[in-house]
């Protein structure tokens, strides 16, 4: 995996959202952007654990992983990501 120093991934800078850092340390597991059919989906890694290619963004003592294939198109991490019957997470 590939750690990303100042959350400059696949060539170019992602923003995670404030909301979801905040989402991120309340829940205190890793999460992974990954793909779906409707796109890009933040998913704790004990529903979609995370690959050796994907790329490391720290946030506080957990790690947001991102798929090498999304990383690629995102600029942005953002709540809209979250499934809303994920509450549980």
């Amino acid at each position: 995996m590939e750690n990303c120093d100042d959350n400059r991934v696949a060539g170019h800078d992602i923003v995670v959202s404030d909301d979801v850092k905040s989402y991120i340390l309340q829940r205190n597991i890793d999460f992974r952007v990954c793909t779906s059919c409707g796109g890009p989906i933040l998913l704790s890694t004990t529903v979609k654990p995370p690959k050796g290619s994907d790329y490391e963004i720290y946030i506080g003592d957990n790690v947001l992983y991102v798929s090498i294939y999304q990383a690629r198109y995102l600029d942005k991490i953002d709540m809209d990501m979250i499934p809303s019957y994920c509450d549980c997470f």
